[in-house]
């Protein structure tokens, strides 16, 4: 008998940055800020990543929206916009 693979999906990563900027085709560079705590010094570090996403709903450089992991689009884009925030 054959044995099958039980695939395990994982969730996709849902992300909340400000667009930095617009000047691709359909791709919006976003910039996604976490805060995360040094472990000798106990000091909030902000770092920052930017992710670049697939944009069908036309932002701005400025707003701020939640983009979602996708399959690969392109040699770098693995995110796509979901929805505006503000």
């Amino acid at each position: 008998m054959k044995r099958q693979k039980q695939e395990r999906r994982k969730m996709p990563q849902v992300k909340t940055g400000i667009v930095i900027s617009d000047k691709m085709q359909k791709t919006v560079v976003v910039k996604v800020s976490t805060k995360v705590r040094h472990p000798l010094y106990k000091k909030l570090i902000t770092k920052t990543k930017k992710f670049k996403a697939r944009n069908d709903l036309e932002v701005k450089v400025g707003q701020k929206v939640k983009i979602m992991e996708t399959k690969p689009i392109s040699k770098d884009i693995h995110f796509k916009v979901m929805e505006v925030l503000k």
